[in-house]
């Protein structure tokens, strides 16, 4: 059985969810489960649905976009607006709004968990029943009855053996399966999300839990590239890597792949293979076991809207062991995901992302005890593999605020 995995680039629109179809019919439809995301960028109007609905009491001019977006794709796929698809598609909005109604929680985590998934409900639903017109017959999973998970809403882990049992027993592995990615449902059934951008991580809970061939990304760049040619010139596809290397390049930011993802499939050797969905025919990159572990050229990675905290003793005493273990305690505390340490004898650095919006409790309570000097909006980027000319190239017009320099990787902290 191989796994497929479509991500909001691949059905943003009618053209995308067509073009769906001809990749499949291209691989062959039979043992293969694919993993969809939302359509385009969904999971950001349903961002805005979450705000308004927690900061205005309102949902519905939000809510309204999201409504027709999905409702002109729909016309771009089925003649007949009679088509079930509209009711089921229907029956979901219905769904949300009687949450948004009756719900009396106002933990945003929680919050965001129920409505952003709606955005996979909702794109699944929409390509099952296009397959299903267009005579690709394929069974529709809901996700959250296949992951289980703890309930630490937006970035929720994994419960391995109820997973194994639940996703054996529900897919049909002689099939094609549609389900959704980045979604699950903790011990009381409530939906949980397993971080942003972690569809491709579901493609990898599945592919361990069946045992797989192998798991195909399909995306709308030739492959895994050394940079992300939005941002670098002259990016170069990556043909093969390592699990390691493609492991180390998602930690350090590399958007392609999830950082979650490998580790899985890297257990039980499953090959990855992430190729264009423009050009399925095309190679892509192959990331499997027995691959070079370092590519023969540096490897750019960059992540915006950093922040670089920089923390002094207030008697500048050595910060020790003990200090750092309170710093990183309150870290955990707020859910602050650090990207770069560096220390001296009486300072501290971090370059963090601040994704769960918790930066002003942490620094209030920071202060409590330290000196604190910090930087919003900074660029963290990083070079696998470096070489004086590509450090030099990207250290041209940035200010830079921090470097740090291993064997094999250099980061910076930049304002661009």
């Amino acid at each position: 059985m191989k796994v497929f995995k479509f991500g909001g680039a691949s059905v943003k629109d009618a053209g995308g969810v067509k073009n769906v179809l001809q990749v499949l019919e291209t691989e062959g439809t039979a043992e293969k489960l694919v993993v969809i995301s939302a359509m385009g960028k969904m999971t950001n109007a349903l961002e805005v649905v979450v705000n308004d609905y927690l900061q205005k009491g309102d949902f519905n001019d939000a809510l309204q976009p999201v409504k027709e977006f999905h409702r002109e794709i729909m016309l771009g796929l089925f003649e007949n607006r009679e088509h079930p698809a509209f009711v089921a598609v229907r029956q979901l909005f219905e769904a949300l709004e009687n949450f948004l109604r009756h719900n009396r929680s106002t933990n945003y985590d929680f919050v965001y968990d129920q409505v952003v998934i709606y955005g996979e409900l909702l794109s699944t639903t929409i390509v099952s029943s296009y397959l299903s017109s267009c005579g690709i017959k394929n069974d529709l999973l809901d996700a959250r009855n296949c992951i289980r998970t703890d309930n630490t809403y937006r970035d929720a882990q994994v419960q391995w053996e109820e997973t194994q049992a639940q996703i054996t027993s529900l897919v049909r592995r002689e099939n094609l399966s549609i389900t959704q990615g980045f979604i699950g449902a903790d011990p009381n059934n409530f939906s949980t999300t397993l971080g942003r951008e972690g569809s491709d991580y579901t493609a990898g809970i599945f592919a361990y839990c069946l045992n797989a061939e192998s798991v195909t990304i399909w995306k709308d760049v030739p492959g895994v590239l050394n940079a992300d040619p939005r941002v670098f010139e002259n990016a170069q596809l990556l043909e093969h890597i390592s699990y390691e290397e493609a492991i180390e390049l998602a930690f350090y930011g590399a958007s392609v792949i999830h950082p979650k993802t490998l580790q899985p499939l890297q257990r039980k050797e499953i090959p990855l293979y992430v190729k264009s969905f423009l050009n399925p025919l095309n190679a892509g990159t192959a990331v499997k076991k027995g691959q070079p572990i370092l590519p023969k050229i540096p490897c750019f990675i960059v992540k915006k809207n950093q922040v670089l905290i920089s923390l002094s003793s207030l008697d500048f005493s050595f910060i020790l062991e003990k200090n750092i273990s309170e710093i990183f305690s309150l870290f955990h505390k707020y859910q602050i995901k650090v990207d770069l340490i560096q220390n001296s004898a009486i300072s501290f650095s971090v370059c963090i992302d601040n994704k769960f919006n918790n930066l002003e409790k942490l620094l209030s309570h920071l202060k409590a005890t330290f000196r604190v000097n910090y930087n919003t909006g900074v660029s963290l980027y990083t070079i696998r593999h470096f070489d004086e000319k590509a450090v030099a190239g990207l250290e041209k017009d940035k200010k830079v605020l921090l470097k740090q320099i291993t064997r094999e990787t250099v980061q910076l902290v930049a304002i661009p």
